[in-house]
């Protein structure tokens, strides 16, 4: 039985599907308990009482049409999101499902814009830093096949991200650097259920080179760490270890990271500071797994731990680089506010926008209806298709909207569609288990910026 709940834990832990695991999802109070964290402290009430109507005139005005999702063709009509955007250092993009082709198109054709018109050189993805280092290398030097790391590295939780979209975003992100090879764009992972043997060996082989009286002390430390078999497999073995062998681990990585730090930077400082990074990223996976996930108030704080690990990597990576970062994750964690504070108490969004203030944008994603892929109730990877969003529902009005597709900047919408965003309504927000309830969702709480597309269509999942 611990081992099961170990394994549920550890699937609310890497990714949104509470109620398929086995654990209640929560709605987000309504009022001001609801507001720790968000860009601005009006209460949140769980109806407008404004006409939809009104509501829908004033987002009319403030909408901006979005030509496609599809890469191609002129993105004038992107051009009203660089100006919500501004001078944004991070920008998070969001998704309200882990498997529909428009979201990943879109994230796509964002990225390409602003790369080509606002300077931005990194996609970061939720998925693990080592995985990230793979396929950077591709991206920057064409190391390896994006296809075969894709199904290496995109096992158990990170399956969503093995589609035909992001690869088309990872052979574009190469083939510009083909062609602007002084000023690269590059991408990276900020998660870390999965550090692979190419961090233990960036480790080792730094202190190999720099320290090598401290080799064996490491060797040690690190002894039965090291991957040899595939991520899935890791990540399901990692599950099924004792909690006391769990947080032994964590204490030998922990120790490793600080003996790493008291060595002297020496004449190699960019080496020194990328051995410390990989050396962080391989505790960070040690102590993602060492928490009590039989305990409640332990597995809120693994919860908090993992989405403020992924903020520090991110902003790690944008300060080391000096890159500007586009961030893929779900709506959820890019956000402000937590959809599910009993389990969630601090999203990524949250500690962003702590690290940058206003440096970091939020953006969210809604739809009407349409289809997308996610884990049933018996297991099974399908294909769900909803119809309409229902009544008082944020995506009902937001989808009478003139426009099939739109952004809108919910920072500056006028009333009374300012007061409306304000307000918690159900709202889809679905991770990679279905069927999930509703969450009550306040979109000017949680986000900065939204964008609502009319249809989903699911993804093109690859190697099933």
């Amino acid at each position: 039985m611990t081992r099961h709940r170990t394994a549920i834990a550890l699937t609310l832990l890497v990714t949104l599907g509470a109620v398929a695991v086995g654990i209640p999802a929560v709605a987000a109070p309504a009022g001001p308990a609801a507001t720790a964290g968000a860009p601005n402290s009006a209460p949140t009430t769980a109806h407008a009482t404004a006409p939809a109507s009104t509501v829908v005139d004033a987002l009319d005005r403030a909408s901006h049409r979005l030509r496609t999702v599809e890469t191609g063709g002129d993105t004038r009509d992107l051009r009203p999101l660089d100006r919500m955007i501004g001078d944004a250092r991070v920008v998070g993009l969001g998704e309200a499902t882990h498997g529909s082709h428009e979201f990943f198109a879109l994230k796509h054709r964002v990225f390409r814009h602003l790369v080509e018109e606002q300077g931005f050189r990194t996609f970061a993805l939720e998925a693990p830093w080592s995985t990230g280092l793979r396929l950077n290398a591709y991206v920057l030097r064409g190391e390896g096949d994006p296809r075969r790391i894709m199904r290496e590295e995109f096992q158990r939780d990170y399956l969503w991200w093995n589609n035909a979209e992001y690869l088309a975003l990872v052979e574009w992100m190469r083939s510009y650097n083909r062609r602007h090879p002084d000023d690269p764009v590059q991408f990276m992972g900020d998660d870390f259920a999965w550090a692979g043997p190419e961090l233990y060996d960036e480790v080792t082989g730094y202190v190999a080179r720099a320290h090598p009286g401290l080799l064996a002390r490491f060797t040690a430390l690190y002894r039965g760490l090291r991957p040899t078999t595939a991520a899935g497999a890791y990540i399901e073995q990692y599950l099924q270890l004792p909690y006391a062998e769990r947080k032994e681990r964590a204490d030998r990585t922990g120790k490793a990271l600080k003996l790493l730090k008291q060595q002297a930077p020496g004449a190699d400082r960019a080496a020194y500071d990328w051995a410390v990074r990989h050396a962080t990223a391989i505790d960070q996976t040690a102590r993602g797994y060492a928490f009590d996930f039989e305990d409640p108030e332990q597995l809120r704080a693994a919860l908090r731990f993992r989405d403020s690990v992924m903020a520090d990597n991110v902003a790690w990576w944008a300060e080391h680089t000096g890159n500007k970062v586009l961030l893929s994750a779900h709506n959820a964690h890019v956000a402000y506010v937590p959809d599910d504070p009993v389990h969630y108490p601090k999203m990524q969004g949250a500690f962003l926008r702590d690290r940058f203030g206003d440096g970091y944008v939020s953006v969210g994603f809604t739809f009407a209806r349409g289809s997308f892929h996610a884990t049933g109730p018996e297991g099974e990877v399908r294909r769900f298709t909803l119809g309409p969003a229902g009544p008082g529902s944020n995506e009902r009005t937001l989808d009478r909207v003139r426009h099939r597709d739109y952004v809108v900047d919910l920072r500056t919408a006028p009333q009374p569609a300012r007061n409306w965003l304000l307000a918690a309504r159900p709202t889809r927000s679905i991770g990679t288990a279905y069927p999930e309830p509703e969450h009550d969702v306040a979109l000017a709480r949680s986000h900065d910026v939204l964008i609502h597309l009319h249809r989903v269509e699911a993804a093109h999942l690859r190697d099933r």
